[in-house]
Formats: C-alpha cells, structure tokens, sequence
C-alpha cells in the first residue's frame, strides 16, 4: 500500500483473515512525522481541514516548523450523514 509522499507500508506481524474481522487497530494511519523538503528533515506535521466531500473528509499535512505542504489524506465516511435543512 502506498502512503504520503509515496512511501510504503504494510501491517507487521502475523495477522490472518479471520482475525481482520475482530482486531481493526490499524484500519487508519495517523500521520505524526513526515519529511519535509523545505527544512529537509522529519518533522512534527499538523492535520488541517481543507474540504468536507459527501464521501469523506479532504486533511492537508502540513510542516509544524515551516507550514510547508507536506501529504494530504482523504478520511473515508463510516456511517452516513444526515441532511441539513435550513428554513
């Protein structure tokens, strides 16, 4: 599987199908050190909101030292949203 700026990942360990079901821990990634081409380092990244799509949730990884764009995530919708009706 590809992740944030194109690098790999993969579940460690000996998991089986049959238990994919029960032990869903690593379902989502959360990103807390990318590299950054600007300062040329990992660094701490920040999560923002950028867009909120009907399927999910558009997040932009940013730079904690220099605000420089660094990955982006789309978070996928578990359950269905209700409608908004404003009179």
């Amino acid at each position: 599987m590809k992740g944030i700026n194109g690098f790999s990942y993969g579940s460690y360990g000996t998991s089986r199908p049959d238990d994919m079901s029960e032990n869903r821990q690593f379902d989502d990634f959360e990103a807390t050190e990318l590299y950054c081409p600007t300062c040329k380092m990992a660094l701490p990244v920040r999560k923002r909101l950028l867009l909120v799509l009907p399927d999910g949730e558009l997040y932009e990884y940013r730079c904690a030292r220099c605000g420089t764009s660094v990955g982006h995530k789309t978070e996928k919708n578990t359950k269905q949203a209700g409608s908004i009706i404003f009179t």
